[in-house]
């Protein structure tokens, strides 16, 4: 059984971390198997939007730390380790599809920048979050860093890394680490995914595109005019004012 399942239904792409026995720990090979994933998902026009989530009972425990005096045991091997972590949050946070983190049980230290690498997090009351880098003397990457002080500012990241705490996920919910508590994440997930699912590809790949450039700090202009352009000329702005003349719901193709 491959530690990561993938399955394609209406659209929606659902990619689990199937590791249950071992609470969904990710481990090297899982990282560089995530990043290219994600990458293959980019292209893909069937795909419309797409879920993370754990097998079982957790989302992840992070990673899987037994494997670290092979894969992370000095300074070349931790180097090469953080490149596949990165590699891995920067190909979710940068896909052209909205993606949703289907948070139940654990999600703490690297699973928590898999998590903050989509772009919305919907938990249950049984989440339990953490980055416990500072018990371990790791350095949390500069990559999941920046998305975490995107996301719940300066004071409260500082809190989350020098503390190395757990926090719960009505905590997690104050601080904006995650954006919708519900009693079934899975099923809140879905209904936000195929509602994005429906709408313009071309407008949303162009939004996450200005956004994620916004909130690093380092928007490409030249490639969001490009992105802008394309979708002022393409099928599907002329579908959706055919179909609001219409009065009826737009075909969107993606081009």
């Amino acid at each position: 059984m491959s530690d990561i399942l993938v399955e394609k239904s209406d659209g929606i792409a659902t990619v689990t971390l199937n590791r249950p026995m071992q609470r969904n720990a990710v481990t090297f090979s899982m990282w560089c198997e995530l990043a290219e994933l994600f990458r293959q998902f980019d292209g893909d026009t069937d795909i419309r939007a797409i879920l993370l989530m754990g097998a079982g009972s957790d989302f992840s425990a992070g990673a899987d730390i037994s494997e670290f005096e092979t894969v992370r045991g000095g300074v070349e091997e931790s180097t090469r380790y953080e490149v596949a972590v990165d590699a891995a949050g920067d190909a979710i946070y940068e896909v052209s599809k909205p993606t949703v983190a289907v948070v139940r049980g654990y999600c703490l230290g690297g699973a928590a920048h898999l998590a903050m690498s989509c772009d919305f997090r919907i938990a249950e009351e049984s989440a339990t979050f953490g980055i416990p880098a500072a018990r371990l003397s790791i350095v949390y990457g500069v990559s999941a860093t920046r998305k975490l002080f995107s996301l719940v500012g300066v004071s409260e990241a500082k809190r989350i890394l020098y503390s190395a705490s757990r926090f719960t996920a009505r905590d997690a919910l104050a601080t904006g680490f995650i954006d919708e508590l519900a009693a079934d994440a899975h099923s809140a997930a879905l209904e936000r995914a195929n509602a994005m699912a429906a709408n313009a590809p071309l407008t949303i790949r162009g939004a996450k595109f200005i956004l994620n450039g916004c909130a690093r700090g380092d928007l490409d202009r030249v490639e969001a005019e490009r992105l802008i352009d394309k979708a002022s000329s393409s099928h599907d702005y002329a579908e959706g004012r055919k179909a609001f003349g219409e009065k009826r719901s737009p075909r969107f193709l993606g081009r």
